[in-house]
């Protein structure tokens, strides 16, 4: 059962405005599913705009956020709690171990990351929890092209690459977050021609 999401989204709030629409109608999804918000903690860009609309509709915010962070004041302070860690990788342990499953919005660099490092885990066997994009706009378009380039040249199976849910509407993606049932397969594709690539 989905009790709380992990949202990764950008500390901006990008280019369109659609972007920010998004955040506002995730997080009243959420609210209305009743699925508490975890995420990085800051109060700007997407981040600020998820947790705020979560709040003002009375849902519940978790943030996690790292101290150097949080001296830069980019701490959000309205939240129902607010964890304050040592370093990135704390926080997104964190994070981790506060939700039932991730959704990247659009986002930059740190964004990315903490998709890759989420789907790597899931890909590992490490944790068996839905991960999902919520493709604003086509913003991860590319990326779902790259990840089929993937399977396509054989660094990844068809069955792994659908670890990576995706949707446009955030209502649509978390009607498959309810749904997601966990299946795992080794993560080698080929181990037998992997050792005979070994000296």
């Amino acid at each position: 059962m989905i009790k709380s999401i992990c949202i990764y989204c950008g500390s901006s709030p990008g280019a369109s405005p659609a972007y920010a629409e998004a955040a506002r109608m995730l997080a009243r999804a959420m609210v209305e599913q009743h699925i508490a918000l975890v995420y990085g903690g800051g109060n700007v860009g997407l981040m600020g705009i998820v947790a705020s609309e979560a709040l003002r509709l009375g849902g519940e915010v978790t943030g996690v956020i790292p101290t150097a962070l949080m001296e830069k004041e980019l701490g959000h302070s309205g939240l129902t709690k607010l964890h304050v860690v040592n370093n990135m990788h704390e926080r997104k342990a964190m994070m981790a171990e506060l939700a039932d499953g991730f959704i990247a919005m659009p986002g930059g660099m740190g964004t990315m990351e903490e998709l890759f490092e989420a789907l790597t885990w899931a890909q590992l066997g490490f944790h068996a929890k839905p991960i999902g994009l919520l493709n604003t706009d086509g913003f991860y378009n590319s990326l779902i092209t790259f990840v089929e380039q993937m399977v396509a040249q054989r660094f990844l199976t068809a069955e792994q690459s659908q670890l990576m849910m995706h949707e446009n509407a955030p209502m649509a993606l978390l009607e498959r977050f309810m749904q997601f049932q966990p299946t795992y397969s080794s993560k080698w594709l080929d181990r037998e021609a992997a050792k005979n690539l070994l000296p």
